[in-house]
């Protein structure tokens, strides 16, 4: 639906005026306790048992979506159910016809080496096909503590390296590690989440490029490229 709302609109957070539209989830399910309903949108935040509730990032990244478009959410829980409302701000501006850009060519590699560190296997799977599909020699490990291992071991030219693996080192505590072993190493942080201090601390420390996922095909073989090599 749409709603157009001549002032603020206080709720699960303050809402400004504006016209938005409007989608709504809702259950009949026991509702939200008080003491958790303030959390909900943690980060790996549940009160299920572990392996059995996903990988508890899921209305995180919903927060972080109506974030990137600059939308907002009202939560509304009562013993009859839960209901999700969520505002989308609506524009009167008419699109802006834009000529089609040339396309460019992707830049693809000449068999360097890269590290993917996630603790997904399908997100481990797909940068794996996409790296080798751009002329990369990828190697993929489950954790930070795999990767640091790795490390030592062997030399790699590049590491892609997720910011959050809620099992064991953060992607921040990975990169510091590997960085003492190897100084100088190159990396390209990558989360689903938007940036935050762990992903500039990693960036501070000598680390490149943040690589927001689900990234495409054009944007990680720019990003590889221009990490593997700087502009003098």
């Amino acid at each position: 639906g749409q709603r157009q709302l001549t002032s603020p609109l206080p709720g699960y957070e303050t809402i400004p005026s504006g016209d938005y539209a409007l989608l709504t989830v809702a259950d009949n399910g026991p509702g939200i306790p008080s003491e958790d309903i303030e959390r909900i949108f943690e980060p790996f935040y549940s009160k299920k048992v572990l392996g059995r509730s996903g990988t508890r990032l899921g209305l995180t990244v919903v927060w972080n979506t109506m974030q990137d478009h600059r939308g907002h959410i009202d939560v509304q829980s009562s013993r009859r159910g839960t209901s999700f409302v969520l505002y989308f701000p609506i524009t009167q501006e008419a699109p802006t016809v834009e000529a089609k850009p040339h396309q460019v060519p992707v830049r693809r590699g000449h068999g360097e080496s890269i590290l993917v560190v996630d603790d997904e296997a399908l997100q481990r799977q797909i940068a794996s096909q996409l790296l080798s599909a751009l002329g990369y020699r990828p190697t993929t490990v489950v954790s930070g503590e795999a990767a640091v291992e790795y490390v030592k071991k062997n030399d790699i030219d590049l590491v892609l390296l997720d910011m959050v693996m809620p099992l064991g080192i953060n992607g921040r505590e990975t990169y510091l590690q590997m960085h003492r072993i190897k100084p100088g190493i190159k990396a390209i942080i990558t989360s689903g989440f938007s940036e935050n201090d762990d992903v500039r601390g990693a960036q501070d420390a000598g680390a490149g490029s943040f690589l927001h996922k689900p990234y495409t095909l054009e944007a990680l073989a720019e990003t590889v490229y221009t990490t593997l090599n700087p502009i003098a």
